[in-house]
């Protein structure tokens, strides 16, 4: 049996990663359409009926077992802070992509740096990951700099190799193995 055929949820003592649900909607869209989020982030939605197909994505990552994303939330469900989770498994190779973002109300909360060790723990230990890989936008400091706090190890800068908005960008390779 496939460790994705039932959602993980996972609780510390003040956040819960949970799965996506309808509800979610207005809450991805208010991270996903946001300047500061998606500055260096490489999906954006301009309206609620976009961010649907997101949705569709995000819950069918895991079923088709391509990944799997959590909601990130206080340990009450009251409060959405963002998302988290890996895409781009390869069975085969043992290797996927990490991804997160914040609503930025909660940044510089250390909810990063708390549920970001869950979702490793969870693709190195459930899914038997044998490397995560983390792609950062050179210019994003802030998260090169959280990435490195949650041991993550700089492999090398890919100059130029995409373009985003008009413009060529280099992308940064940082990875876990376990």
């Amino acid at each position: 049996m496939s460790p994705l055929q039932t959602f993980p949820t996972i609780q510390t003592e003040r956040l819960l990663l949970r799965e996506f649900t309808p509800n979610d909607l207005e809450n991805v869209f208010k991270g996903l359409s946001h300047p500061e989020v998606i500055k260096y982030y490489g999906v954006s939605f301009k309206t609620l009926e976009a961010t649907k197909v997101q949705m569709d994505w995000l819950i069918n990552h895991r079923i088709n077992e391509t990944g799997i994303w959590w909601a990130v939330c206080s340990k009450d469900n009251n409060v959405f802070y963002g998302a988290g989770g890996l895409n781009d498994w390869d069975k085969k190779e043992g290797k996927a992509e990490i991804g997160f973002w914040l609503l930025p109300d909660y940044w510089g909360q250390g909810i990063f740096k708390e549920a970001m060790p869950l979702i490793l723990d969870y693709g190195l230990k459930q899914l038997k990951l044998l490397r995560i890989v983390g792609f950062v936008e050179s210019e994003n400091g802030p998260c090169k700099k959280a990435i490195e706090k949650i041991d993550f190890r700089y492999e090398k800068t890919m100059k130029d190799c995409e373009v985003k908005n008009g413009q060529s960008i280099s992308v940064d390779v940082y990875v876990k193995t376990n």
